[in-house]
């Protein structure tokens, strides 16, 4: 977690929407530790107007208040969205209305952002459309700036908030707490300029890694001794669907609860940082080849490489690591080295 450096100026404000999406974020950041949500916010000069799971106020209040927003009676630094824009039925965003309002959600996102200071994108459904466009799209689900991985959702390529940043796109499936908390920090610092945001707009504090860093796989990945099935301790990408190696994303070095992560729980990585992860066209769990090379390369690898580092390192993988990819324990312990005498 970044640290501050110099007190914070003055105090922003934050509004936290949610629209299409199953809250999955939201119950990630309440699982933040060290420092947990609330202290943080406090900690970072945060005020939180609004949100929908921790807010008490609802109805009536919550719409004079985005009224007043608009209305510029209220200032608005932070505008963070959560869950998909929903844009159905045939363009209308009739089929997502605000609670206790005939508007379409979309119509109160879109007036927002052009108030707003910052405009967030919290998880792949807000930034990209994600696993509420897939299956055919019938809602019609779209990004705040992209639609899949073509820019132009909700919002216009154009589009920039007051801050003169375009929507940024802390992508997840669902985000990491200390994602969130991080960037909000380094907004709140006033240093998260358009140098610390990728080609996709998320923030380069956890895109600039691979979720293959830190994996406890890793030696079984040099050696190409692969998984078979599920429960075998063996590297995952060969043939069991994992894109660790072409995933952006620190998972592996900045743990869920301070433990956890989907590679160290036995589950292959499906890249859910990236738009389009929600439909790869095959099994997240399968491993997908071309003349027995896999697809899920390293993006920076030649395929050429890889047949040809592949082949040397099976041929030299310890009988060790050949015998415990196979299975769902450790049944060869690492050897201690005996000097020659």
């Amino acid at each position: 977690m970044h640290v501050m450096n110099s007190p914070v100026p003055r105090q922003l404000n934050l509004l936290w929407l949610q629209s299409g999406g199953c809250g999955g974020c939201s119950l990630s950041l309440l699982g933040a530790e060290s420092p947990d949500l609330l202290t943080m916010l406090q900690a970072a000069g945060i005020h939180l107007l609004s949100h929908p799971s921790l807010s008490e106020a609802g109805g009536a209040g919550l719409h004079q208040l985005l009224q007043a927003i608009i209305d510029g009676d209220m200032r608005l630094d932070l505008l963070c969205l959560e869950g998909a824009v929903i844009q159905g039925p045939d363009g209308s965003g009739l089929f997502h209305r605000m609670a206790g309002s005939e508007r379409p959600m979309r119509d109160w996102i879109c007036e927002l952002a052009q108030r707003a200071e910052h405009v967030i994108a919290v998880g792949s459904c807000a930034a990209y459309g994600g696993m509420t466009s897939g299956g055919g799209n019938p809602s019609e689900a779209c990004g705040l700036q992209y639609d899949g991985n073509k820019i132009g959702g909700l919002l216009t390529q154009d589009f920039r908030g007051r801050s003169g940043l375009p929507v940024i796109n802390i992508a997840g499936c669902p985000v990491h707490p200390n994602w969130v908390l991080e960037t909000l920090l380094q907004i709140a610092e006033e240093e998260l300029t358009a140098n610390e945001l990728d080609d996709l707009n998320r923030p380069r504090s956890y895109a600039d890694h691979l979720v293959h860093h830190g994996c406890p796989r890793n030696e079984f990945y040099e050696y190409k001794a692969s998984a078979e099935k599920p429960s075998d301790l063996g590297c995952l990408m060969e043939n069991m669907g994992c894109l660790g190696t072409q995933a952006h994303a620190d998972c592996n070095t900045r743990l869920w609860n301070g433990e956890g992560s989907c590679l160290r729980g036995g589950y292959a990585c499906i890249n859910c940082t990236s738009p389009g992860f929600e439909e790869p066209g095959h099994s997240f769990t399968r491993t997908p080849k071309i003349a027995g090379i896999p697809i899920g390369l390293p993006t920076d690898m030649p395929k050429a490489w890889f047949v040809a580092l592949a082949s040397l390192s099976k041929a030299a993988t310890p009988a060790r690591l050949r015998n415990n990819a196979h299975a769902d324990h450790i049944r060869v312990a690492p050897g201690n080295k005996v000097k020659d005498k």
